[in-house]
């Protein structure tokens, strides 16, 4: 799918995932129909998608931490892809660096740090270690609810 510019516009006023089809092709002077379209194909190709996201310090007993994960294996992208599937991990990414992939994970008093861990990192063979990074506070760090 090609990002033009009209669809970069349209992605920015999304932003704002309550803003209307109607508002955001009056503030682009196009039609409402080419916005609808234009979204339409945009998640359907998998670029976009709208969703509601929390910022985890207004929630209680809830918390993001972030974790670098070094591999024995170069088979990046079959890990990351296997990790996108674990309870509690919001986003996974192949990075450079000092870590093969990081992962933001969302924790609650139901699922605390050691379950992620015993019960979910378990379940990825060919871990060969692990950093964990504890947010304290964020900000502007939102996030799909996953619990």
């Amino acid at each position: 799918m090609n990002m033009d510019k009209l669809n970069l516009q349209i992605v920015r006023h999304l932003q704002d995932g309550r803003k209307s089809f109607r508002t955001i092709a009056r503030d682009l002077s196009v039609s409402e129909n080419t916005v609808r379209s234009r979204v339409g194909k945009l998640i359907q190709s998998g670029i976009l998608d709208i969703v509601g996201q929390v910022d985890t310090d207004h929630l209680p007993n809830h918390q993001v931490v972030v974790v670098g994960v070094k591999l024995n294996t170069m088979k990046l992208e079959e890990k990351g892809e296997e990790f996108s599937q674990l309870k509690g991990v919001v986003s996974v990414g192949v990075v450079t660096g000092r870590y093969d992939v990081i992962l933001t994970v969302m924790l609650n008093e139901e699922f605390e740090l050691l379950d992620f861990f015993k019960n979910e990192m378990s379940k990825v063979k060919g871990v060969r270690s692990t950093e964990t990074f504890v947010l304290f506070r964020n900000f502007s760090w939102k996030i799909p609810y996953v619990l």
